[in-house]
């Protein structure tokens, strides 16, 4: 709930890797690959590249058939990939035809140990910094065709599928770290004393965390709501963008304030909201950025009212 980074892994591990697998896996890979997923194996989402975030399809990593035709080879390079230092099991896509735009991405599941797949830096980040992000350098790698997630060209569909669902676990990430810099605020408030009285004691402090927590509440009654709608088998894009856009604002404001609230000490390692603080930014930027998710929502109610 609090800690951003356990939550990151536990999203990427549960939401795009296994329910990639379970959704567009056969019987043989969840056969495979479950029972590892469930024990003892990490693993990691690799869609994005040093020219493709945003621009999720705009991919640089190539796949051609090798030559003996039972297997494909990768050569390319993944950026800003979660649980990359630690993940044993990769689902990687690559363009099988370049011209034929989103629709020749294919998803592959590529073992750690595959020939020609290396791990490479490790980022320095400002937050999360207990989540590994990770460059990945395929050269040539070779992966079964066994091991095609779905069908060739059809990774665009597992790739929007799972992103979709993952961005109501960042809203869930955000509102558990949002509220855990709210409670520390709480408790330093009702503590601290300047002009011979508790600094909660103050109408402009009660004010700013009543404005605070009114809209965390918001922000968890719509991630709660994308959820419901998820589990219901309802659609829930626009709720699932909405829910991650509102809760990575209230988040980035609410870790603003807590610090604000603890003063000098809030800027220092000693207290624990500083971290907080760090660790909000990255939910307006992984899992699709605000702006895309603006452009998701308002592409969303055009086509109702059109």
């Amino acid at each position: 709930r609090v800690d951003a980074s356990l939550g990151v892994c536990l999203d990427v591990q549960n939401t795009l890797v296994n329910n990639a697998v379970m959704r567009f896996g056969n019987d043989d890979q969840k056969k495979r690959y479950l029972p590892r997923l469930a024990q003892n194996t990490v693993g990691a989402y690799a869609l994005s590249e040093p020219e493709s975030g945003s621009d999720a399809f705009a991919l640089a990593c190539r796949a051609s058939e090798d030559e003996d035709g039972d297997a494909y080879r990768l050569t390319g390079t993944k950026l800003w990939i979660t649980n990359g230092a630690e993940a044993g099991l990769f689902i990687v896509f690559a363009t099988v035809d370049p011209g034929a735009g989103y629709k020749g991405i294919t998803a592959f599941l590529v073992e750690r140990d595959f020939e020609g797949f290396t791990v490479g830096k490790k980022e320095d980040k400002l937050g999360i910094r207990a989540s590994s992000t990770c460059e990945l350098l395929l050269d040539e790698c070779r992966v079964p065709k066994a091991n095609v997630l779905g069908e060739p060209g059809r990774g665009y569909k597992v790739a929007i599928e799972t992103l979709n669902e993952g961005r109501i676990g960042i809203g869930a990430q955000m509102v558990g770290l949002a509220q855990a810099a709210l409670d520390h605020a709480l408790a330093y408030v009702q503590e601290r004393t300047q002009f011979g009285k508790a600094i909660a004691e103050f109408q402009a402090v009660q004010f700013q965390i009543a404005q605070a927590q009114t809209e965390l509440e918001m922000a968890r009654l719509g991630v709660y709501n994308a959820a419901r709608l998820h589990d219901a088998g309802r659609p829930f894009l626009t709720e699932g963008a909405m829910a991650k856009l509102f809760s990575s604002q209230v988040a980035e404001r609410v870790t603003s304030l807590a610090l604000q609230l603890f003063g000098g000490v809030g800027y220092t390692k000693d207290y624990p909201v500083e971290k907080l603080y760090r660790d909000a930014k990255i939910g307006q930027i992984y899992e699709g950025t605000s702006n895309m998710q603006l452009q998701t929502i308002a592409k969303q109610i055009m086509q109702r009212k059109g």
